[in-house]
């Protein structure tokens, strides 16, 4: 491809200053670079030049940070400075010829620098957040299936750039730059994101604040939820509601259509430790919400969130075994739903069946659900375990399930997983069986609220046979 002729130094009879033919032959580069053929063709000498110009243009940014005065004498420069980034960035596009050249002249470092100046501007001019963005698809361009430039990129953009980039106010910013993270990272990376733990949250926070850009989301599922020891160190430092976003993708990974893979079993087996771990030690914070002086407790409803995640992970074949003999997960669960139970009792209660009120009239959701899930995960950790089944039993677990079985408007789902919880305590298991028809006789259990569960007992001699009915139960 021969380069862009250079327009003419007079136009009707006005000598044309070099920075506009620059920015003329600049635009016409771009517009070409838009077409393979001409990327593939382009000379080694045209990126030089672009290099030559962005240099230049580069040095009226380094005095306005050292001088603000000079930020408003920035325009011409900053129009160049964009225009060499859309070039360069269209000229990398497919092209991995190109992207070596570039890379070679050792552009990137260049551009970082730059970027980096941007930041320090601290000014939210339009072209300069256009400058900004354009360097940042640059980077992103020339990383991109190229490992020798992704190396490049991470040298020198790490870890100023993300720490300055990802907590941008601009959200187009914060998407470029989690674009450029996500390109770059491989296994030997995340090792040294553990060393600068406050990237890894800032993609979190990035999430949190811009569900709608996919590259945050993209970090965390194909990166970090592949690190144990990596979400393990973020999930000490971040805060609640930090975790209660990592936690929601962690659900919706382990929720996905596609089941996990023979790679990510182990790894999601690591994450099962650390959250049962941390919900057998933290679950009793769940009872502030008691108070109304603490209903909106970040530090509960992350461990509400953690229990949602554990019923998710008992629900999978490939989690449950291991999740069924965590120590002490059972108990705690049981003994949770056993307080939990009593403090309903309470009509003023947020756990009570007729709903929290607040002052302002606004009933509260945030502990939607939490006794029945309780019950849930009760059931899936005694599905097919007798060890448990019997745990639950002595605990007098059975009795505290059937009498949370009552109409609960903050509970729409509770006589779901009471029947299901009740289907695995009971199944291949004659002496929870026996009790349950045991208490039916004595009073303890009711007999209507046992047949709208789909029980009945039968009487066969001396004997109490709970059995299941015919009916479905009625829900």
């Amino acid at each position: 491809m021969a380069a862009p002729r250079p327009l003419p130094v007079r136009v009707s009879g006005v000598i044309m200053p070099a920075s506009i033919q620059d920015l003329e032959a600049l635009r016409a580069l771009t517009a070409l670079f838009k077409e393979q053929r001409n990327r593939e063709t382009a000379p080694r000498t045209i990126f030089q030049r672009v290099l030559d110009i962005l240099k230049k243009s580069s040095q009226t940014v380094e005095l306005a940070c050292r001088n603000p005065a000079q930020v408003e004498h920035l325009a011409s420069s900053l129009q160049l400075i964009t225009e060499c980034f859309r070039c360069l960035r269209n000229a990398c596009i497919e092209c991995f010829v190109n992207q070596n050249s570039i890379r070679n002249l050792d552009t990137i470092g260049v551009a970082v620098d730059l970027i980096l100046l941007f930041r320090e501007l601290r000014v939210e001019q339009e072209s300069l957040l256009t400058a900004f963005r354009c360097g940042l698809q640059f980077l992103g361009n020339i990383a991109s299936r190229n490992e020798d430039s992704q190396s490049v990129v991470w040298l020198h953009a790490f870890p100023e750039l993300f720490l300055s980039c990802l907590n941008h106010p601009d959200k187009k910013i914060v998407a470029y730059s989690s674009m450029i993270l996500f390109t770059s990272l491989n296994a030997s990376r995340i090792k040294e994101l553990e060393e600068n733990l406050n990237i890894a949250i800032n993609v979190i926070e990035a999430h949190q604040k811009h569900p709608e850009s996919e590259w945050p989301f993209l970090i965390i599922t194909d990166h970090f939820l592949k690190s144990p020891e990596l979400v393990q160190a973020m999930y000490a430092k971040m805060s609640n509601q930090e975790r209660i976003t990592l936690l929601d993708i962690i659900i919706a990974k382990v929720m996905a259509d596609e089941p996990l893979t023979k790679d990510e079993v182990p790894v999601f087996l690591s994450h099962a430790q650390l959250l049962a771990s941390t919900f057998v030690d933290q679950c009793r914070v769940v009872l502030k919400l008691t108070s109304e002086r603490h209903t909106d407790d970040e530090e509960a409803m992350a461990t509400i969130r953690l229990l949602d995640v554990l019923c998710e992970m008992t629900a999978n074949s490939d989690l449950l075994g291991y999740l069924q003999v965590y120590p002490g997960l059972l108990e705690r669960v049981v003994d949770l739903l056993r307080l939990i139970h009593v403090a309903g009792m309470d009509s003023t209660s947020i756990f009570s069946s007729c709903g929290y009120v607040k002052a302002e009239g606004t009933v509260s959701n945030m502990a939607e659900g939490f006794k029945s899930h309780l019950i849930r995960l009760i059931g899936n950790m005694c599905y097919k375990n007798k060890d448990n089944q019997d745990k639950v039993s002595e605990m007098d677990g059975i009795p505290l399930i059937l009498d949370s079985c009552s109409l609960d408007d903050s509970n729409p789902f509770l006589t779901q997983w009471v029947v299901y919880a009740i289907r695995n305590l009971t199944e291949d298991n004659s002496q929870n069986q026996d009790l349950i028809a045991k208490m039916e006789e004595q009073g303890l259990a009711d007999a209507s609220l046992l047949k709208k569960m789909g029980f009945e007992v039968e009487k066969r001699g001396d004997k109490l046979i709970l059995k299941s009915t015919s009916d479905t139960p009625q829900l």
